[in-house]
């Protein structure tokens, strides 16, 4: 029995360099127009089997454009930050320096107060795991791109430090196939087309 999950990362509420920690902020104009810009290829993921996103404003509304009707899952909410949340990285950078290196070098340490990374993915990943398996069966999710970093490195068995290494942009769609404890990245792209010369 196998489930495919795909991933939807939420569109944008602000620039990458003011992206902050557990922004609640909703989409920007500018991820509304990438919304529906890219709703023709990301409509189709509707017929899942179950849609669901993450808490944030963002995520919700990502989904509700794409016609999904997500349900709301609290285990995909991002990661808890403590008081740096809704601060930048260099913000926090600013103020904490030691404890921001701190949290980048060890996947257990919460100098912030909150969740760690590690915990935050030991959360995405059993969110993962527990969903139900039908042979075939389709989930989307439209999460925080920090949630799908973190679902990946659970789903690869990946160290945590693997985390840091993922760019997941707006929009963009991961699939995850298989059931609990045995996952696969599966990649959807369409092969390039040989040129002509």
């Amino acid at each position: 029995m196998s489930l495919r999950v795909t991933f939807v990362a939420a569109g944008r509420s602000s620039s990458l360099l003011a992206e902050r920690f557990q922004d609640d902020r909703p989409l920007d104009e500018a991820g509304w127009y990438e919304v529906q810009r890219h709703a023709h290829d990301l409509v189709p993921l509707s017929a899942a089997e179950l849609r669901c996103c993450s808490p944030t404003p963002r995520s919700r509304a990502t989904g509700d454009a794409l016609g999904y009707a997500p349900l709301v899952q609290l285990a995909l909410r991002d990661c808890d930050m403590g008081r740096w949340r809704g601060l930048t990285l260099g913000e926090a950078m600013a103020r904490e320096p030691q404890a921001v290196d701190a949290w980048l070098a060890d996947p257990r340490a919460t100098p912030h107060g909150g969740e760690s990374l590690l915990t935050f993915i030991t959360r995405v990943g059993g969110w993962l795991d527990t969903r139900p398996v039908e042979d075939g069966s389709r989930v989307v999710a439209v999460a925080e791109p920090s949630v799908i970093r973190a679902a990946l490195v659970y789903a690869l068995k990946a160290p945590p430090a693997t985390y840091w290494n993922l760019d997941v942009r707006p929009l963009s769609t991961t699939t995850v196939t298989g059931r609990a404890g045995r996952w696969n990245l599966r990649f959807d792209g369409v092969p390039p087309q040989p040129s002509r010369t």
